[in-house]
């Protein structure tokens, strides 16, 4: 091979929502500046890769899903290096590197590529370059982009010894007698919260655009007195730094509008998780009083002429629109208002430099336009750095051109984070705050990801209620901020909200299964089965539930299906339940009051509730929230968990609940066993290991 050649490497990426694509897409970019070529395929396009025979070095970029899953493109990849029947040899001649993306929020944090690295551990293969673990609970862009820096040097001497192995295995005259015979030494990954800035001479600046720009050069957006940042402010020291920003990405898509009229695809189009069902919404009640704080709904569906099926513990996605009003304003900022209603046709750019390009799968070949930011495009997301670094293209104003390069640039992380990422930032946002961007519609399906459907927990029993299904869901608010100045609802629970309100009534006995109307509204679902959230096989085997708010919809579902099965089977043996249920106030927001039902018939056996913002007259103050109820209950709680070999279920919020959930139960069990900390949580993660300690929880 000629000196001057682009040495190879192979680019694998498992992506679920686009994130892992696109960062193996910013590495596939700055190859080629470093000398490299990038040979990137999707973890699922076997066909195109082979690990048994693969001789150059491996990039892997993998996020995670649910509760720890890999994402779907890499399920079968998993499947197929699980097989036990593998030497522990198979890939001894594999050397990789392996970028994890994940959300800490979350119990298995990065569990996606977490196990694909210990898997390929554990088969013979070797790093190059240590693991990265990105977290986009505080931005995923504090380890991927210094994690990306040192890849390359890492690459390049993989690359180099791989040569020097090569040439000494044919006999070489030309190797050197200082060839190292020593093992390679691990590149250490150094995660410094300080970003170091490039020199213009360096080799590696030459993939990023260096901005070296004067104070007097430019006009600042808002007046000089400003001495605090904000979206459309920036001040020292990052107001006055020279800028590395991330590369321009290569544009790809073309869209021409066309004369002819026609049909917009099907819902069911554009869902490739399985087959989607048309409900009709048959009741939806207010279960909160006016002056709670959250509004919740109960929805029932009418699932009795489809082949829709599910469990207690179950959930499934709604396919949901944009908000009628924010497309109206897009298509109004991009001076399309008159052709909402036109059909596109979307068409990859002739003569692209984006290495694979296609145009994206959610994205139909022929629709209208205003389908395709009503039911296609997530224009909520919030923009990743490449989005800012494109949108800087389309500015004309000179201040706002230079704060944009900021925000993207790795001088303007903390600033990133800040007003766009932690403040929930969207285009529109964006292009309020900065009116002389005006970014083409072809840009925009570049960057903006796929409207994702939301999952909800089934709140209801098939057993209980043939043929409907229930769900229970908090109408999400988003208050206005410095950098949002509009207050929003959530894209699914304000849509499902405006649908169902002219059938909405508030029930004093939500879970009767009377009252319904007749109803013309429908929604479009499909089924995501739960693996293991589900009711013991054995029902003589005790359990436990903590679900405050509208964590305990599933349990609902659990305790309807639990009664008919007492109704149905009067000889069988049922062991203990319990419930532990908070909310703020007794009589705003105690979602369901008709468990007293269940504890009457025995389908229940104990139920504890608290109220976190009541006030109390009694010398001893009530427990405010579920994990001070369970304290209290430690020895029976104990008793379960150990003695019975019973099952515990947390749902709800994770940061503010589930992990205050498991601290008491580690106190709980570290006190009744008398044994210290470390101890009580070995037996909290054997209880997760055989699936007695569960989880649904969101973030």
């Amino acid at each position: 091979m000629c000196c001057e050649s682009k040495r190879r490497f192979l680019l694998l990426y498992a992506t679920q929502k686009g994130q892992a694509k696109a960062i193996a897409e910013e590495i596939w970019q700055q190859a080629g500046a470093h000398g490299l070529e990038a040979d990137m395929h999707c973890i699922s396009e076997m066909d195109k890769y082979n690990l048994e025979t693969e001789k150059d070095p491996v990039v892997i970029v993998i996020s995670t899903t649910g509760t720890g899953d890999p994402p779907d493109t890499a399920r079968k990849f998993v499947k197929k290096i699980q097989d036990k029947t593998l030497p522990p040899d198979h890939f001894a001649h594999l050397q990789y590197g392996l970028l994890g993306l994940g959300d800490s929020e979350y119990m298995f944090f990065c569990n996606g590529g977490r196990t694909v690295d210990r898997r390929l551990q554990e088969l013979g293969a070797e790093h190059f370059y240590d693991t990265g673990l990105a977290d986009d609970c505080v931005g995923l862009e504090l380890v991927v982009d210094p994690w990306i820096d040192g890849l390359w040097p890492a690459l390049k001497e993989a690359l180099q010894l791989q040569k020097e192995k090569e040439d000494m295995n044919s006999g070489s005259d030309a190797v050197s007698s200082s060839i190292s015979t020593a093992p390679h030494a691990v590149h250490e990954l150094k995660l410094s919260s300080e970003v170091q800035n490039l020199k213009l001479e360096d080799e590696g600046a030459r993939n990023s655009d260096i901005l070296s720009q004067k104070l007097d050069d430019i006009n600042l957006v808002a007046p000089a007195r400003d001495t605090e940042p904000s979206l459309v402010h920036s001040v020292p020291p990052v107001s006055q730094s020279a800028l590395n920003i991330p590369a321009l990405p290569p544009e790809y898509i073309d869209v021409e509008f066309q004369d002819t009229q026609g049909e917009n695809p099907h819902l069911s189009s554009l869902i490739s998780e399985g087959t989607t069902f048309e409900m009709p919404v048959t009741k939806a009640v207010q279960l909160t009083r006016e002056d709670a704080i959250k509004t919740a709904l109960l929805l029932e569906l009418d699932i009795a002429d489809t082949a829709f099926e599910y469990q207690p513990g179950d959930a499934f996605c709604v396919i949901c629109p944009n908000n009628v009003s924010e497309v109206e304003e897009l298509l109004h900022i991009l001076g399309l208002s008159e052709r909402g209603d036109d059909f596109v046709c979307v068409k990859v750019k002739q003569g692209t430099k984006k290495k694979g390009a296609s145009r994206p799968q959610h994205i139909p070949e022929r629709s209208t336009l205003k389908f395709i930011l009503t039911w296609c495009l997530e224009i909520r997301a919030i923009p990743k750095k490449a989005f800012l670094r494109a949108l800087v293209e389309c500015t004309s104003d000179v201040g706002e051109k230079r704060r944009l390069q900021e925000l993207c640039s790795r001088q303007g992380a903390s600033d990133y984070a800040c007003f766009i990422r932690d403040s929930n930032v969207c285009i529109l946002d964006l292009l309020h705050a900065f009116p002389s961007c005006k970014p083409s519609l072809s840009l925009l399906i570049e960057h903006l990801p796929k409207l994702q459907a939301r999952s909800y927990s089934v709140s209801s029993s098939n057993l209980y209620q043939p043929g409907r299904l229930r769900f229970v869901f908090n109408v999400v608010e988003f208050p206005a901020g410095p950098s949002r100045p509009v207050s929003r609802k959530g894209v699914c629970t304000g849509w499902l909200a405006e649908l169902v309100a002219p059938l909405l009534h508030h029930s004093k006995n939500s879970l009767d299964t009377k009252g319904e109307s007749s109803s013309t509204q429908k929604i479009s679902i499909f089924p995501r089965p739960n693996n293991a959230f589900h009711l013991p096989a054995d029902p003589s085997v005790p359990f436990i539930m903590v679900g405050p708010g509208t964590g305990i919809s599933p349990f609902i579902g659990f305790l309807q299906h639990r009664q008919k099965l007492r109704e149905q089977h009067t000889d069988w043996e049922f062991g203990d339940t319990w419930l532990f249920f908070g909310c703020r106030h007794r009589d705003r927001d105690y979602l369901f009051k008709q468990l007293q039902c269940f504890l009457e018939n025995g389908t229940l056996t104990h139920l504890k509730v608290c109220f976190s913002r009541d006030s109390s007259t009694a010398e001893v103050a009530p427990p405010k929230y579920v994990q001070d109820i369970l304290r209290l209950c430690a020895k029976e709680v104990a008793r379960v968990l150990l003695k019975e070999r019973g099952y515990f279920y947390i749902c709800g919020d994770k940061k503010h609940m589930a992990d205050d959930v498991s601290a008491a139960v580690v106190d709980i069990l570290s006190m009744e066993m008398e044994a210290d900390k470390l101890e009580a949580m070995k037996i909290l993660a054997m209880l997760r290991e055989a699936k007695r300690y569960l989880q649904d929880v969101w973030s």
